[in-house]
């Protein structure tokens, strides 16, 4: 159960979140790139039981937030971004760690996600907590940027959350 008193807490988004997720989005993930992760599109996945769709807020500002598809034997993390002005504080890191824990529970084996080949501080946050990059998927950005795919299978280990604090450990967390 999450400590109320934690200056971090992250929370399953809610409609009045789309908005700011998607606008984050535009500016963290999708730039040099149209716009798809729109407020509507990102309502949809708040609405859909197969999506987690969570924000971290960090002394009560919304400081990340994270997508995940989930199947029956994997999960998909499709969009994960943190303000420029949280990371490094491990907000990165509790968001994977929540779901990562998500995962675990519900039993599924692993994660998969995608990054742009030269976003190197994310593919770095990435390897961190246990990613491993499997293959590089030329033009995998809208035809115009090279994507690299990662996955992490899900054990028994601890999540990252319940081993690390936000604040004591910098992290990598991606920007985009």
């Amino acid at each position: 159960m999450p400590d109320p008193s934690s200056p971090l807490q992250i929370v399953l988004a809610g409609p009045q979140d789309a908005e700011p997720i998607a606008e984050l989005s535009k500016v963290a993930i999708e730039h040099d790139l149209p716009w798809r992760w729109t407020p509507p599109r990102v309502m949809r996945c708040i609405a859909d039981p197969t999506v987690n769709v969570i924000v971290a807020r960090l002394h009560g500002q919304r400081a990340g937030f994270a997508l995940m598809k989930y199947e029956e034997r994997d999960a998909h993390l499709w969009l994960f971004a943190v303000e420029e002005q949280w990371r490094r504080q491990g907000v990165g890191t509790a968001l994977l760690g929540w779901l990562q824990t998500t995962v675990r529970v519900a039993g599924i084996g692993t994660i998969h996600l995608e990054a742009r080949v030269r976003n190197e501080g994310a593919r770095a946050f990435y390897r961190q907590l246990g990613f491993v990059e499997q293959e590089q998927v030329a033009r995998r950005y809208l035809g115009v940027e090279d994507g690299i795919r990662m996955i992490k299978v899900i054990g028994t280990e601890p999540a990252q959350s319940e081993t690390t604090r936000p604040g004591r450990t910098p992290d990598a967390d991606p920007g985009g």
